[in-house]
């Protein structure tokens, strides 16, 4: 069976515990529920880290202490932090590339969220995408918008990013792209004209998580996305009781459709990573 990168996104910036109470805000609690996700088969964790109030944080500390305990607990695990906005100073979201994370997501444009809009001007794009050539941190393309995708590939042609940029179709989000599998063939055929040498995954936002993993897998997908950030249920009518829960149901669709986890190994050659 083919390998897949299997990523989880274990906190986000937007649900707290009151939603999910097994959603992960401490560095320690971030580090044990990446390790039961690891160990089902997650072979890339996506990082936010939170303030003491659950509030979205850009503190290096908290970043470092996360990615150390990872770095132990999980070996080989891909590392991601986020550079995403929602509740972060936009000069305050690129502080914690210096610690060398194996990669961090990039958006590369500006889109409606459900009460924001998602700002990232184009210098801002261009800071982010320098600073993490200058401490070698691949990029996560994150696509909200079909412009996105032509976004990207400007960086290409600046040298700000090579020609195999790893990119993740985001669908689902209120006021942003459906969850409508013909506008995932669409993003698709647009990757393979502009980006032709890209890996590519998908996330599906709460009900359409599975949905969208399943899409993915059927196309072929390099990596799929589960994870308390963007889903927090399992049903209509019951929570996840973590992030290794979503992993595990991740793995089975990937048995459904000929795949398999990838290993940690195979992540980082699939990637480029080293």
């Amino acid at each position: 069976m083919r390998p897949v990168v299997v990523a989880v996104a274990i906190t986000g910036s937007v649900p707290r515990t009151n939603d999910n109470p097994t959603l992960p805000v401490t560095p320690e609690q971030q580090i044990a529920s990446t390790r039961a996700a690891y160990e089902a088969g997650a072979s890339l964790v996506h990082i936010h880290v939170r303030n003491p109030d659950e509030s979205p944080s850009s503190d290096p500390a908290l970043f470092a202490a996360v990615k150390a305990g990872v770095e132990a607990q999980c070996p080989g695990m891909i590392v991601q932090f986020s550079t995403g906005g929602r509740g972060r100073d936009p000069a305050a979201r690129g502080l914690s590339l210096p610690q060398r994370p194996d990669m961090a997501s990039l958006s590369t444009g500006s889109v409606n969220f459900p009460t924001i809009v998602y700002e990232n001007p184009a210098a801002l794009v261009t800071d982010l995408a320098s600073a993490m050539k200058a401490h070698g941190v691949r990029p996560e393309i994150e696509i909200f918008d079909l412009s996105h995708l032509h976004g990207a590939r400007r960086l290409v042609e600046a040298g700000l990013m090579d020609e195999r940029p790893h990119v993740q179709f985001v669908m689902g989000v209120k006021n942003a792209l459906p969850a409508e599998e013909r506008l995932l063939d669409l993003l698709l055929a647009e990757l393979r004209h502009l980006l032709p040498r890209a890996t590519w995954t998908a996330a599906g936002i709460g009900r359409n998580q599975a949905e969208v993993m399943g899409w993915a897998l059927a196309r072929g997908a390099d990596g799929i996305r589960t994870g308390l950030e963007d889903n927090i249920r399992v049903s209509k009518t019951r929570l996840a009781d973590g992030n290794a829960e979503l992993v595990r149901i991740a793995v089975d669709l990937c048995a459904r459709h000929g795949a398999r986890p990838a290993t940690p190994a195979e992540a980082r050659t699939m990637l480029g990573l080293a």
